[in-house]
């Protein structure tokens, strides 16, 4: 069975993102995954902001980014680009943490002219923490999650791309891992 980690890197406590991430985690499960997720707003401050790689919670991140065969990264678009707080952990990863998995990157936003954050801020970081299978990413428009509580509903007519490129990685993690087990 793969592994897929999800890193949520909302900073808001009631999170479209967030409940986006867990929508989409319940999608990988039903595909066969193992999916673990990570509320980056739920890691300690002081760890995170003092970049101290030594702290339990931060390093069982890093842990859980290290054994996984996937990743999906979602976060908010804020100031055109990915929340700090996602940039403050990614950050603390180690150089090249990616390598050898299949990353995801999902943005949500309120206006589509933030689409190109996914290519223009997220996929250069992605690439430079060694992902060299960065799968095309998705933009969210803040309109089309529903949220239910800690649930997202998803516009039905905006769902089925986006469940087309959650599967598609799905696949791509799948396919990766026997090849990661014969090396």
């Amino acid at each position: 069975m793969s592994t897929i980690v999800v890193l949520s890197g909302s900073p808001s406590a009631v999170s479209r993102t967030a409940a986006l991430c867990a929508h989409l985690a319940d999608r990988l499960r039903l595909l066969g995954h193992e999916v673990r997720t990570v509320h980056v707003r739920d890691l300690p401050a002081e760890a995170l902001l003092s970049a101290d790689t030594g702290h339990p919670r931060i390093a069982e991140v890093v842990g859980l980014v290290g054994e996984a065969d996937g990743v999906l990264v979602a976060s908010p678009v804020y100031k055109a680009a990915y929340s700090g707080l996602l940039k403050t952990l990614l950050d603390l990863l180690p150089q090249f943490a990616f390598a050898g998995k299949v990353v995801l990157p999902v943005l949500t936003g309120g206006s589509p002219a933030h689409v190109l954050a996914i290519d223009y801020a997220l996929r250069p970081v992605l690439t430079s923490l060694g992902a060299d299978h960065v799968v095309p990413g998705w933009f969210v428009l803040d309109r089309h999650i529903a949220l239910h509580g800690d649930e997202a509903g998803l516009d039905p007519d905006h769902a089925a791309p986006l469940y087309r490129v959650v599967d598609a990685f799905a696949s791509a993690v799948a396919a990766r891992r026997p090849l990661l087990a014969a090396s």
